[in-house]
């Protein structure tokens, strides 16, 4: 019997525009984007070419991957330079950052998030919440370097914990602490998506 795999086109990596304190922050970036480029998916990003952003996207385009950069303009002078920009594969130029994080969503097959401030927490709390309410069922990891993210897990759980979270089975994030090990997991999880017999109705919204 052959085995069933679910080809990974894209996926969205949210992460910090800074490289900050802990120096295996930028050296994750580099190593997922080096996995993401080794598998044959495409990076979707938020267009940055400094910090972890830019370590990413370095990650994919120096081991001959592609990426997409999704930008509003006003963050253009103060996320990336102009130049850099130009070595994507693809930029997208939005209005806004709605409009950003709607087309990141649309381009995506899954969603990784590295160490970040405020905006990369925003991104993944907006894409748990879509889960939640059964508009997706893309797979989402929280890629926890030197326990980064226990903190916000800790609050998931006394969220879920206190009945804040209704349908919990679809608010369940992969917590994965091995860069490694996240490509992988990520298309084990569309493999096991689609092996159940109703599948088609849940690919739809991949």
């Amino acid at each position: 019997m052959t085995e069933k795999t679910v080809p990974i086109r894209s996926i969205c990596v949210y992460c910090g525009s800074q490289p900050g304190r802990d120096k295996a922050y930028i050296e994750s970036g580099r190593a997922l984007g080096r996995s993401i480029a080794a598998h044959g998916a495409r990076l979707v990003y938020g267009g940055g070419t400094k910090g972890i952003m830019g370590a990413v996207a370095s990650g994919v385009l120096s081991n001959g991957g592609s990426v997409t950069g999704i930008i509003p303009e006003f963050l253009v002078d103060m996320e990336a330079t102009r130049h850099s920009l130009g070595q994507l594969d693809e930029l997208i130029v939005t209005a806004d950052m709605h409009e950003r994080k709607h087309k990141m969503f649309e381009r995506a097959d899954a969603f990784v998030t590295l160490p970040g401030g405020i905006g990369t927490l925003e991104e993944i709390v907006e894409i748990m919440t879509w889960a939640q309410l059964g508009r997706h069922a893309k797979p989402m990891v929280f890629a926890n370097i030197n326990g980064f993210w226990d903190p916000m897990l800790e609050l998931i759980r006394h969220m879920r914990d206190q009945g804040f979270i209704h349908t919990a089975h679809r608010v369940q994030p992969m917590v994965i602490a091995n860069v490694e090990d996240i490509v992988p997991a990520i298309i084990d999880k569309l493999d096991a998506l689609a092996e159940p017999a109703g599948d088609a109705s849940i690919l739809a919204k991949l």
